[in-house]
């Protein structure tokens, strides 16, 4: 019998939790008017999750199970300093956005949320001259396209900073 990789289990959870979802989905009362389902959206969003899901565990399945010898170099980096470097980018994700979350308030959602796009792409892309400027574009396009989308197209009310009275 062969032995099977961590990734393998993972997909396989997953698919079992979007079978999950997509049963509770069946539940969802239909109305009596001649609508699109309310129940069309989450099933959308179950069958997109559960094809990813699917791609993840045959690509976890060719990848197989890896060498037994690339564990001693793993279990060499032990301590405190190698476990903060391995899970530096974590660290870095969860401070910024809790840094947002508190500046969200005073900033508002748009200009706090391009700084929280555009540190956290410098933070784990570096920052060097010729990304910052890539970062800054890639901060206003999705941040700005996504503040006007839910403002000017879905007239969703979002938080609007202290700071900045009208973003």
């Amino acid at each position: 019998m062969t032995r099977v990789n961590r990734d393998t289990v993972v997909a396989i959870l997953l698919l079992v939790g979007c079978g999950v979802l997509l049963t509770a989905s069946l539940d969802i009362r239909e109305p009596d008017y001649g609508q699109l389902s309310p129940a069309a959206w989450p099933r959308t969003v179950v069958g997109v999750l559960a094809l990813l899901s699917l791609i993840y565990l045959v690509q976890s399945i060719r990848r197989g199970v890896p060498d037994e010898a690339a564990a001693p170099a793993e279990k060499a980096r032990r301590g405190l300093g190698a476990w903060i470097a391995h899970w530096r980018n974590v660290f870095w994700v969860f401070a910024l956005f809790l840094a947002y979350l508190l500046a969200l308030p005073w900033l508002g959602m748009l200009v706090g949320g391009l700084a929280f796009v555009f540190l956290l792409l410098n933070a784990l892309g570096g920052w060097s001259p010729d990304k910052l400027a890539l970062h800054a574009v890639i901060a206003v396009v999705s941040v700005g396209g996504m503040w006007s989308v839910f403002t000017f197209g879905l007239g969703v009310l979002l938080p609007r900073g202290e700071l900045f009275g009208w973003f």
